[in-house]
């Protein structure tokens, strides 16, 4: 089934996806997922940046943190936005693992929030951060993931985005 995850015939490519995001344990190692983080062919590297974030929402160990979580980042900001948007909408996934990842996430989140100011898409970007904070925040319940939504929320300069991102807090 790996094999066809990164093949290149799309149909065998997004029915292997499809099994191995429904897998309890996913069957990809997880330095096969990391090294397609670079992959040449976009469709791969959304396709490892989401499941890589279902590898460590089951990883109590936090492996993700540092290089890794790096590298996963680094596609949020991939030349093709709709591969950055895919990694970016599953980013919270990873702070299920453990305490520490949640920790790193919500820090990585954050930062790459404040980091999208001056990009094309910052204003979808931005709101898929906020999104992506209420999710974890309504699967963990941690006060830190709200006050930081928050926070970035207060940050916005425009009004009318303000409101809008408010809104998944409400």
């Amino acid at each position: 089934m790996t094999a066809d995850l990164w093949g290149t015939d799309r149909q065998r490519q997004n029915e292997a996806y499809a099994a191995s995001m429904a897998e309890t344990v996913p069957g990809v190692p997880w330095d096969e997922l990391v090294a397609h983080l670079a992959d040449k062919d976009n469709h791969n590297r959304a396709i490892a940046a989401q499941l890589l974030c279902n590898h460590a929402a089951q990883d109590p160990t936090g492996r993700i943190i540092g290089a890794d979580l790096d590298a996963l980042v680094a596609v949020t900001w991939d030349e093709r936005f709709v591969t950055a948007r895919h990694c970016l909408q599953s980013l919270w996934k990873v702070g299920l693992g453990s305490d520490a990842a949640r920790a790193a996430v919500v820090t990585a989140l954050a930062r790459r929030y404040r980091d999208s100011t001056s990009e094309k898409n910052g204003t979808l970007v931005r709101n898929d951060i906020v999104e992506s904070l209420r999710k974890l925040h309504a699967s963990m319940a941690d006060p830190v993931i709200e006050s930081t939504a928050r926070e970035l929320i207060d940050e916005e300069p425009d009004l009318k985005y303000r409101r809008k991102y408010a809104r998944h807090w409400k």
